[in-house]
């Protein structure tokens, strides 16, 4: 007994002390990297975008539509989705070692979260360079029930990076959103998205 007690003493001190070499690697799969590098590649550019498709058509979406690539590290892209004066939209994707990321990051003109911030999804398979889609996660059905917007439980996001066009689409039965832009004709930065800083 008292030698057990010794040697599980001495391994909890071994352990207390022991150093990691090097941390633990973030994993990902070449699909992810590929589209990932894409995006990154078109940092620090904004692009000019138009409606599509919107059906049924809703409201919020009049006037100019900018993406602009805006800070970008190896593990995280932020980009904001400016409509017109409205610079309350901020897309992220991050990769999270089991895939990729999207969350929709809302906020009020002061800076402060939106009632219904960072809903997205997480990729559930390989996907290709190109094209990556986001099936709601549990964090984003769950706000959508406790807000009134169940009918947004089944979205699934998607995005698409080509060397010409990169498109935003969101899709659920009976609903189809997907805006285009034009990645051949960079246009002027658009003002830093509400909540955030330079």
């Amino acid at each position: 007994m008292k030698i057990a007690f010794v040697a599980a003493s001495l391994l909890s001190i071994f352990a207390a002390h022991a150093n990691i070499v090097q941390p633990a690697p973030l994993v990902s799969i070449a699909t992810h990297d590929s589209f990932f590098n894409q995006l990154k590649a078109l940092c620090g550019k904004a692009f000019a975008g138009k409606t599509v498709v919107d059906t049924p058509a809703a409201p919020g979406f009049d006037g100019a539509l900018i993406m602009h690539v805006r800070r970008c590290t190896d593990t995280e892209l932020q980009i904001p989705f400016h409509v017109g004066d409205n610079h309350s939209r901020t897309w992220i994707i991050t990769k999270t070692g089991s895939g990729l990321s999207l969350k929709h990051d809302h906020r009020h003109k002061d800076g402060s979260h939106d009632e219904q911030t960072m809903y997205g999804g997480h990729t559930v398979d390989a996907g290709w360079p190109n094209v990556q889609s986001f099936p709601a996660d549990q964090y984003s059905k769950e706000l959508f029930a406790a807000n009134g917007s169940a009918q947004s439980i089944g979205n699934t996001w998607q995005m698409y990076v080509y060397p010409e066009q990169f498109t935003y689409r969101l899709v659920r039965e009976g609903r189809e959103f997907r805006v285009d832009f034009d990645l051949t004709q960079p246009v002027s930065l658009p003002p830093v998205p509400w909540g955030y800083a330079d």
